[in-house]
């Protein structure tokens, strides 16, 4: 005889909260502001509890455990943003897609991680990718297919995002600002330049524009996008 599935957070029923009490929204806000402060790691329940003057005991009654508090969070994240509009056409749904996606991983740094795994299946996360994918058909009708771009999308997203979090976690690291780091390797990239061994780079470094991190975003967009219609399109 096989054990049974464990209840889901999203199928048992929510109990009210008692008086004066933290109710379950209260909870998964405080956690949110932790992870975005300090990181995933940061979040325990102990600490959501202590945030909020609440005993631990009394998150459990809500919550079973810290990995349904991380789905709750995800979820929560999930639904900031509105939805795209139904009926628009496949690539202003898709760069709608790739803009609000963008825009949740750089409030919370710690939900790119999270996304990359299992799939979220709470309220908010289901609607999200119900519109994501309508946006996707919109391109083809082969679900197969759209899917496939619909995870090209993502991923350019999530690498975009990434390097760009790379920036503030080195500025963290170092203390030093972009202009700062930039100004104390100058001599070393001046010296280096000067040696004529890295002319492309040379090209680079004092001809091209510093990139603005919105506008790089739209271009490397626009590419998938270039190379999804061109795939994809009849």
């Amino acid at each position: 005889m096989t054990d049974p599935a464990p209840s889901s957070v999203w199928t048992r029923p929510r109990p009210e909260p008692r008086r004066r009490a933290p109710g379950v929204d209260q909870y998964v806000a405080a956690a949110l502001a932790v992870a975005d402060a300090e990181g995933l790691a940061a979040v325990s329940m102990r600490r959501v509890a202590g945030d909020l003057g609440s005993g631990t005991a009394t998150l459990y009654r809500y919550i079973t455990n810290r990995d349904e508090l991380v789905d709750l969070m995800v979820d929560a994240a999930q639904g900031e943003d509105p939805l795209p509009e139904p009926g628009r056409d496949w690539r202003s749904g898709l760069t709608s897609v790739a803009h609000t996606l963008r825009a949740t991983l750089l409030r919370h740094p710690w939900l790119a991680g999270e996304l990359a795994g299992r799939p979220s299946l709470g309220p908010n996360s289901l609607r999200r990718s119900e519109a994501a994918l309508r946006a996707a058909v919109a391109l083809t009708p082969d679900i197969t297919l759209a899917s496939h771009a619909l995870s090209a999308v993502h991923a350019y997203v999530l690498g975009s995002v990434a390097a760009q979090q790379a920036v503030r976690h080195a500025e963290q690291r170092t203390g030093l600002t972009e202009e700062q780091w930039q100004r104390s390797v100058g001599p070393y990239i001046t010296e280096i330049l000067a040696a004529g061994d890295h002319p492309t780079l040379a090209r680079r470094v004092l001809e091209a524009e510093e990139p603005d991190p919105d506008a790089e975003f739209a271009f490397g967009l626009e590419c998938v996008l270039d190379g999804l219609a061109a795939r994809l399109v009849r």
